[in-house]
């Protein structure tokens, strides 16, 4: 078992990240190589200022465009996207995918909702597989809503949707590619390579499922396992497996000092935990530009490292996702985003783009510590920020009069993109 400090399990987190200390990638390979990082892309359809998996990439790969992430995943088939949990996983994890596409199909895997809809919807599937094979692809805009029968589903309110969705869960289809955002559907051997359409071995994919798991969080809390994999009794499978891993090393336990409840980490990732330990830097993380430290960084809205509570696990900050509340219950708005600078979490900003005028406004911007809107060395950090999203947006200026800190509006100025007028 290792024992680390919390600055340790912070960095260690925002660096299995791609967070810190800065950008290591670039360009086409660079997002593929990021998102393969990342574990699992999720995909919202919201787009203010920019849709929350572009703002994710933009802050890990250098000189990032919105967009890259479907070229990555529909272009060039490096990705697919799926699961209830909607995100974007490797096109090579297809194999371990399958075996739980199956057992969603048979109502195997802790959640009996698709085998359901597989038996409420069975004409409609047998009608979808036909016209997928008839025409190649589809949406669930081909098909009126006069023409089809009503559903009560969040999936869908027809049956032809329902239909659809049954056969992308179950991998019959997969998604061809997405146009404003809405999934295009086809058969799963038009999209996937043929040498990965088949499912691995039980075990495997349960192992694999595991360590997806807790490379994802860095560090992981397993109190009950996924559902995805468990099968059988799963309490005790789940303990004779990771018994297993233990022993073979596969993964590791990690006690983090101020916490509770014991972790696990990857058997590989050992390395890295002991040269955060020593105050090192591992050499794969070095920055290809700016660090955090000289240029912060905004996270999305859904970013692991801050989103369901772990903001302030990780860093003390208090972070909520806003949107979906009523806007009398609001503390912050609409579209907040936490900053990163160096390796906290040190404030927050609401804004939005006027695409009329092609503005980036600031809609408020709240610092943790009310010093730092008299640091220099963070205004010029913060400044460099809003220069790099606002060119990522596409925007022409930033309108910061909302910003209260005269040094931080003047270093905004200073790099020539704030609109003041």
């Amino acid at each position: 078992m290792l024992t680390i400090d919390i600055d340790t399990a912070r960095r260690f987190i925002l660096g299995k990240q791609g967070l810190w200390p800065g950008r290591r990638w670039q360009g086409s390979e660079g997002t593929a190589a990021a998102m393969r990082q990342i574990e699992y892309l999720q995909l919202d359809p919201l787009q203010i200022v920019a849709r929350s998996q572009d703002i994710q990439l933009h802050s890990r790969v250098l000189d990032y465009s919105p967009g890259g992430w479907e070229e990555a995943t529909y272009g060039q088939r490096h990705f697919f996207d799926w699961g209830g949990w909607l995100a974007v996983r490797p096109m090579d994890e297809l194999p371990h995918w399958r075996v739980v596409m199956r057992r969603e199909r048979d109502g195997e895997a802790g959640d009996s909702r698709i085998a359901g809809m597989g038996r409420d919807h069975a004409e409609a599937i047998v009608e979808m597989r036909a016209i997928l094979r008839e025409r190649g692809t589809v949406s669930n805009r081909d098909f009126q809503m006069a023409t089809r029968t009503r559903t009560q589903s969040y999936r869908g309110r027809k049956d032809s949707s329902l239909a659809l969705y049954y056969l992308w869960r179950t991998g019959e289809v997969m998604t061809h590619h997405r146009e404003k955002f809405e999934r295009v559907y086809a058969l799963t051997e038009t999209v996937a390579p043929s040498h990965l359409i088949y499912e691995s071995d039980e075990d495997e994919a349960d192992r694999f499922l595991i360590k997806k798991e807790i490379a994802f969080s860095g560090l992981a809390r397993i109190k009950r396992t996924s559902e995805t994999w468990q099968r059988g009794e799963p309490d005790r499978a789940a303990k004779r497996l990771l018994a297993a891993m233990l022993a073979d090393g596969e993964i590791i336990e990690v006690r983090v000092e101020g916490w509770k409840a014991l972790h696990h980490a990857l058997g590989s990732d050992a390395a890295a935990l002991a040269e955060l330990s020593a105050g090192r830097v591992p050499a794969a993380w070095a920055p290809l530009a700016t660090t955090t430290t000289e240029e912060v960084v905004f996270l999305s809205p859904l970013d692991p490292v801050s989103a369901r509570g772990r903001a302030k696990v990780l860093f003390g900050f208090d972070y909520v996702w806003e949107v979906y509340k009523p806007v009398e219950q609001r503390k912050f708005g609409y579209y907040v985003l936490p900053i990163l600078w160096g390796d906290r979490l040190v404030g927050r900003f609401d804004s939005k783009l006027d695409r009329a005028t092609n503005t980036l406004v600031i809609l408020g911007l709240w610092l943790e510590e009310e010093a730092l809107g008299q640091d220099e060395a963070f205004a010029a950090a913060l400044a460099r920020g809003f220069e790099r999203f606002v060119a990522f947006l596409g925007a022409s200026a930033l309108d910061a009069r909302a910003v209260q800190q005269p040094l931080l509006v003047a270093a905004m100025q200073s790099v020539g993109v704030i609109e003041n007028s």
